[in-house]
């Protein structure tokens, strides 16, 4: 049994990693085609667009992994199949549920060695591709740790700690050097928002350094200018959630909720750090019926195609879900769960079947 489960493993981890490849290599080529619309910003070319691509690879890696092993296990398994290997393996005795388990030990090893590929890998390159195309399209010096920000424009040393949707900041801080490097001004606001082609600051604390002996204070409710930040370069530094990590992602929700702002795009992707890994072992317990239903009729290739259909509409119908939850407002939670519930009830229903 030992010798069976091993054999069995092998082949939906190889079967796996193989489709995962090829997945991956379709991916970044439709990845770099779409970057091509923003080759031409600023000093951004076709070696910046390349290096991009591959810096968010990983992270796109990771949403397709579900995928991946759905059809890497029909494709391992239906050739075991063909080869009348699992007739020989049920006939030493090993039933549906064994070779269920086997594949289950297999996805929750591919699951392990996953996770920290996509938690911090995945976040950390793709905040270095971005930091490399907001250098290259605004030709600013940005520099951004989770999503504290710090940019430089002339003589001035901008920090943000947030930049949230909608053109909008909190936590910023504009500090003016004169040529002999001297602060000449210290500007703090606690929130900005853009607008009618200028930032609108609020609650300013001004300071102005024009003595050495004597500085100026100025307190403001608002503040009109239109010097903060480029609306393209506020575009590029958006927080995305794919570049957080789980606990910087926590963070990050409960940071919005204090201060009373929409969290539902945050939230969402945070549920799904954990409904990926789980979707994958829903799609290997999805295959098996398609193995098995292979060998009781001709038509093995036309399961096979199924089943691959099956898991690219698994990934199609768990973006459509996360969109409508965010568009109608429902829970994060419910969104991230559903079609994994759904497939979940789908594919014990299927292997109930077998028995």
């Amino acid at each position: 049994m030992r010798r069976i489960n091993t054999y069995l493993m092998r082949a939906v981890i190889g079967g796996s990693l193989v489709a995962l490849l090829l997945l991956t290599l379709l991916d970044w080529v439709f990845a770099f085609l779409a970057e091509i619309d923003s080759v031409g910003h600023g000093h951004y070319g076709l070696a910046q667009a390349i290096l991009f691509t591959l810096y968010t690879e990983p992270q796109r890696m990771y949403t397709l992994f579900p995928t991946a092993v759905l059809i890497g296990s029909l494709l391992s398994l239906g050739n075991l199949a063909a080869h009348s290997e699992l007739i020989a393996i049920r006939a030493v005795g090993v039933s549906v549920a064994g070779v269920v388990r086997a594949a289950l030990m297999a996805g929750i090893i591919m699951i392990v060695v996953a996770l920290p590929f996509g938690e911090w890998v995945g976040p950390e390159a793709a905040r270095m591709g971005q930091a490399l195309k907001v250098a290259a399209e605004s030709g600013q010096q940005v520099v951004r740790e989770g999503s504290d920000i710090w940019a430089r424009d002339g003589d001035r040393y901008i920090h943000i700690d947030h930049a949230l949707p909608g053109r909008r900041l909190m936590g910023i801080s504009v500090y003016t050097i004169s040529p002999v490097g001297h602060l000449r001004l210290a500007l703090h606001a606690a929130s900005a928002r853009y607008g009618d082609k200028a930032w609108m600051l609020h609650d300013v604390q001004k300071s102005v350094f024009d003595d050495p002996e004597r500085v100026q204070v100025e307190q403001l409710m608002t503040m009109k200018t239109p010097a903060l930040i480029s609306p393209r370069l506020f575009d590029l530094l958006d927080t995305q959630p794919g570049e957080m990590t789980l606990p910087a992602l926590a963070q990050y929700v409960g940071y919005l909720k204090r201060n009373h702002l929409d969290a539902s795009r945050y939230e969402l992707s945070f549920w799904q750090r954990f409904t990926t890994p789980l979707s994958a072992l829903v799609m290997l317990m999805l295959a098996i019926p398609f193995v098995f239903g292979s060998q009781r009729s001709g038509g093995a290739g036309q399961r096979l195609f199924i089943g691959i259909v099956v898991g690219v509409g698994f990934y199609f119908l768990n973006r459509l879900s996360n969109q409508v939850g965010l568009v109608f407002g429902l829970a994060p939670l419910l969104s991230a769960m559903l079609p994994l519930g759904l497939f979940l009830f789908v594919s014990l229903f299927a292997l109930r079947r077998l028995r």
